[in-house]
């Protein structure tokens, strides 16, 4: 089987709550024999470095099409791409918190809760839920996660009660700490003394954190529009910090690394202000984030640890355009806070020296929740996949470790909110719930604008000859309707076995910490 022939081929359900996926033997053999050898070769099971940046574009690395020609270089992602495994059709979901909820759990939106972004306080919903931290911590592994949580404040959906050994970063997102400082968007806070300090007495931590498993958060500092300008730097420091300790440790790791940048809004480090050829804040802020991850990366092997590390850098959706200038780059139709493919697809980087073949590139479909299930095989550790609910995430592993490896995933599933919105197989995308791309529309929540639209009859779009959806080619194509069809009736299917959860909104109970 080919990737173009996904379409017409038949997956296998191993189990009633994992997502069906392709069985490609050969393959499984080769990733299995890779895993075997590097084991006894090495000494131990890979470390695994998770790079997530906050709204970059899919467009925005050169390696993309983007870098130079869009005014912000970054070589050092692009080499990484040289290096490793480049995809092309990578989704995230349509907003950050449910993105990382998903990559966390392995679970789409509806069945994890998130369906939207915590805001000013609000409660998660990573209560009840396996992450793929606590998973890996069950297996002896040490878990770090530094930067942007974003997955709620209450206590039970902090990184520290999730998995994680440590946490070092904020609980929020990045313009909740500073718009509301700056007088460029808030001149009626800034100069009215009673508003600023209603927003002071708001439940919501203006600080970035630090915590220890199982413990309380504890304030490190205030973020201020400058503290916000030197995060990036100090949460790097913290990462290359905890690389350089476990150098001297036995046990593998997991380190989560997410970055402020390059949410709006953008104050880049004074040693970027002005770098890039852009001469933007948003430009500026992608020159650190590809310097940062360089000295990741050097770090890594400066201390001989390269060899042993799984690297994935990815964005945790498409581009804010409701921000622009100060967003990202994208080819596709519409941004992020939408199911059109600018909201969802991101870059997707795999790197690891001598385990993944160098100069890949593969359109196969992967998606953040395919995370967990990889993770767990690479690790040797598939026997701890839940099996009291259900589980989005195909393993790729074989995927990623055979030479031209093909994705084992048939279907990306499109969610927007509590709506499922399409379904894509192969070149093909059916869509069926929307929102109008019209920024003049109507705010929905988590700030994204448009309206949302609901089709009386499915529109059909092929993503190669019309990666900006505008072209319905459903009445020339019927022949695919049944396997469309068929495809969205058995991923609805699952939610009356497995039911779907909503933790988000004024139904949510209020455990707010302040």
């Amino acid at each position: 089987m080919s990737q173009f022939d996904s379409i017409a081929s038949p997956t296998v359900r191993t189990a009633d709550n994992l997502e069906p996926s392709f069985v490609h033997g050969d393959q499984i053999g080769v990733a299995k024999q890779k895993l075997a050898d590097h084991l006894a070769r090495r000494k131990k099971r890979p470390n695994v470095l998770i790079y997530m940046m906050d709204d970059v574009g899919w467009g925005d690395f050169g390696c993309y099409g983007g870098g130079v020609a869009v005014g912000a270089p970054t070589p050092n992602f692009d080499k990484l791409a040289r290096g490793g495994l480049q995809l092309t059709s990578c989704y995230s979901e349509p907003s950050c918190s449910p993105s990382r909820a998903t990559l966390m759990t392995g679970r789409v939106p509806h069945r994890h809760g998130l369906h939207r972004p915590p805001m000013y306080g609000e409660p998660g919903g990573l209560k009840g839920e396996l992450t793929i931290a606590q998973l890996l911590s069950d297996a002896g592994y040490v878990t770090q996660a530094v930067g942007k949580w974003h997955l709620g404040e209450n206590v039970e959906s902090q990184a520290q009660n999730v998995g994680f050994d440590d946490f070092y970063g904020f609980l929020s997102v990045s313009d909740m700490y500073t718009e509301w400082r700056d007088a460029n968007f808030f001149p009626e806070i800034v100069y009215s003394d009673a508003r600023t300090e209603w927003i002071k007495n708001m439940p919501f931590n203006k600080c970035f954190v630090h915590a220890t498993k199982g413990g309380t958060s504890q304030n490190v500092e205030e973020v201020t529009i400058p503290v916000l300008s030197e995060l990036d730097e100090k949460w790097c420091q913290y990462s290359t910090g905890f690389i350089e300790r476990m150098a001297k440790d036995d046990r593998p790791w997991f380190l989560y690394h997410c970055t402020r940048g390059a949410h709006f809004d953008n104050y880049p480090n004074e040693r970027f202000f002005g770098k890039s050829p852009a001469r933007h804040p948003y430009k500026d802020t992608l020159l650190e984030l590809d310097e940062i991850m360089g000295r990741l990366v050097e770090t890594l092997r400066n201390t001989g640890q390269l060899e042993d590390t799984l690297i994935f850098i990815t964005s945790d959706n498409g581009p804010h355009m409701e921000t622009w200038p100060d967003s990202a780059f994208t080819p596709f139709r519409c941004a992020k806070g939408s199911t059109w493919e600018g909201g969802v697809r991101v870059p997707g980087l795999l790197y690891w020296p001598g385990m993944i073949d160098a100069g890949r590139q593969s359109d196969g479909l992967f998606d953040l929740n395919d995370v967990l299930p990889t993770m767990l095989a690479l690790a040797g550790e598939t026997g701890r996949l839940p099996h009291d609910r259900y589980i989005d995430g195909i393993d790729q592993s074989s995927f990623i470790l055979a030479p031209d490896g093909l994705s084992n995933r048939k279907y990306h599933y499109y969610w927007l909110t509590t709506n499922f919105s399409a379904l894509r197989c192969g070149e093909y995308k059916m869509v069926l719930t929307a929102t109008s791309d019209d920024d003049s529309g109507s705010a929905g929540p988590g700030g994204f604008t448009g309206v949302l639209q609901r089709y009386a009859y499915a529109r059909l779009y092929n993503l190669y000859l019309d990666p900006k959806e505008t072209h319905n080619y459903m009445t020339r194509k019927l022949a695919y309707v049944e396997a469309f069809q068929l495809g969205i009736r058995s991923h609805l299917a699952t939610f009356r076995r497995y039911p779907p959860k909503n933790v988000m909104g004024l139904n949510a109970p209020d455990k707010r910490q302040s």
